[in-house]
């Protein structure tokens, strides 16, 4: 660890798995959750539950707090109707 580096710091799902060495399919089998919500977590292209906030750090033994939640890849903003209706901006 380099001098002045930060022990608790947060970090995503992904990260803190990859620190423990934890593989998904360990996390889905202890969380009970389902597998394609759990892939789409750890990917961060899901908004979690208070449920997944729980049950999650648990399987880790890491508090709630030490991860960032949240989506990680960007929201595409779509304008028109699609070509099913003529010419979009």
């Amino acid at each position: 660890m380099r001098e002045g580096e930060h022990v608790d710091r947060s970090k995503t799902l992904y990260e803190w798995m990859k620190d423990l060495d934890i593989e998904i399919t360990q996390l889905i089998e202890c969380s009970g959750l389902d597998k394609k919500v759990i892939e789409a977590i750890v990917a961060g292209r899901y908004t979690t539950s208070p449920t997944h906030r729980q049950r999650l750090p648990n399987v880790l033994g890491i508090s709630p707090e030490k991860i960032l939640w949240g989506q990680t890849i960007e929201v595409d903003h779509l304008y028109g109707h699609g070509p099913q209706f003529g010419r979009s901006p």
